[in-house]
């Protein structure tokens, strides 16, 4: 069965690299991905599936029915959306749409679902249940996957299964990870509330920037000193709004940030500890505040057996060699894990990295560019792994 789906991708791989191509030049941003939608729909369709547009807002669901009679349903998920960015790649196919850009490799996450569902609706008669083919909106705004979840996408979905590009691995590798992929994300507002005064009379005031200032340097120090170091927290304050003239000192500051972290029990920890240290800061200097912490999406955690299948599968397809076991996660986040509290589930990463390059340009960055040969090794890896679930669970 190995070789005919290597086989039955190698006569595709043209086709694939139209379809990413072609993808990739025409970009759409999270929760507009209507072109992208109806695209993915129409192969479908000529694939044979069951196809439901509309799922998730901007969602697509392409459903296989394999010859068996168990009732279990296989889902792989891939995304669709793209990124504000201005692509600066220099490519043929660049995006034709100004300031939106594929620079996560979502338009070859797209490419390896088509794919692997062109191959598997090929060896229907070998597949015992049903797989689902989820393609999803808005990932990259962490709201896609809740808004398929709340349309029905993970019911009686017994296991799920993910891809996502890797540029730090060479394209022909994949890369597999036990237990936890990305980190929990969670946002956080901080709103320090002074007294104005004039610039020169400071000790007349409550000077809301420099407590801010305070309460950054503070939060960052902690961290290294109360926080475990085994299990590692980020928190990053990316927006900073406040004050109204040069010498007029600021009453109020608003702080906005993020909160990465990997365990569940310092995650659950965190809005006090924050809470803690800021009410220390400005109690110190008469200050006033509102702390409002928000859990975002949690952390993937990559269920064993389907990611001893994944790796068993990518081995026996492209030998040892080429499949590394990654042996850290990323503090990036994904709402794969949404999916995840409704089924157990693994995602693999997918090397696209030019080997002959000396730089491999950064996910999200303006010259992000992948080795599109990655493409059927994704696509050989997600169809042999859907087949052999079937093979083995019981």
């Amino acid at each position: 069965m190995l070789s005919r789906i290597k086989d039955l991708a190698t006569t595709i791989a043209p086709r694939l690299i139209e379809i990413r191509r072609h993808i990739h030049s025409h970009p759409e941003l999270s929760g507009q991905e209507y072109q992208t939608a109806a695209f993915v729909a129409g192969v479908l369709s000529s694939s044979g599936l069951h196809v439901q547009e509309g799922v998730g807002k901007t969602g697509v669901i392409g459903e296989l029915q394999g010859t068996g009679e168990d009732k279990r349903i296989l889902a792989i998920r891939t995304d669709m959306d793209a990124l504000p960015i201005q692509e600066r790649s220099g490519l043929e196919f660049a995006s034709r749409i100004e300031g939106i850009m594929h620079a996560c490799g979502h338009d070859v996450h797209t490419t390896v679902g088509l794919g692997t569902a062109m191959i598997l609706a090929q060896i229907a008669e070998e597949i015992s249940g049903k797989v689902r083919f989820l393609f999803q909106p808005a990932e990259e705004i962490a709201q896609g996957a809740s808004w398929m979840v709340a349309d029905g996408a993970m019911d009686q979905v017994s296991g799920i299964l993910g891809v996502h590009v890797f540029p730090s691995i060479p394209a022909g590798s994949i890369g597999v990870r036990y237990g936890a992929l990305t980190a929990a994300a969670d946002d956080l507002e901080i709103i320090i509330m002074g007294e104005s005064g004039h610039g020169a009379r400071p000790h007349e005031a409550i000077d809301a920037i420099w407590i801010a200032s305070q309460v950054i340097t503070t939060l960052q120090q902690a961290i290294s000193r109360t926080q475990n170091p085994l299990r590692p927290v980020v928190l990053s304050i990316g927006k900073i709004n406040g004050g109204r003239a040069p010498n007029i000192i600021a009453d109020k500051v608003q702080l906005l940030g993020t909160v990465r972290s990997l365990h569940p029990e310092t995650r659950a920890n965190l809005p006090n500890w924050i809470e803690r240290i800021v009410a220390s800061v400005c109690n110190s200097y008469g200050a006033k505040y509102q702390v409002n912490y928000r859990q975002g999406i949690p952390s993937v955690q990559n269920d064993y057996f389907l990611t001893q299948l994944l790796q068993s599968s990518a081995e026996e397809a492209w030998g040892s060699d080429r499949v590394q076991v990654l042996p850290e996660p990323s503090l990036g986040a994904e709402d794969f894990s949404v999916y995840l509290e409704r089924s157990p589930g693994s995602m693999f990463r997918l090397g696209v990295g030019f080997k002959d390059r000396v730089i491999n340009y950064p996910l999200h960055h303006p010259q992000f560019e992948i080795d599109e040969s990655a493409i059927v090794t994704g696509v050989v890896t997600m169809a042999y792994t859907a087949y052999r679930y079937w093979q083995q669970v019981s």
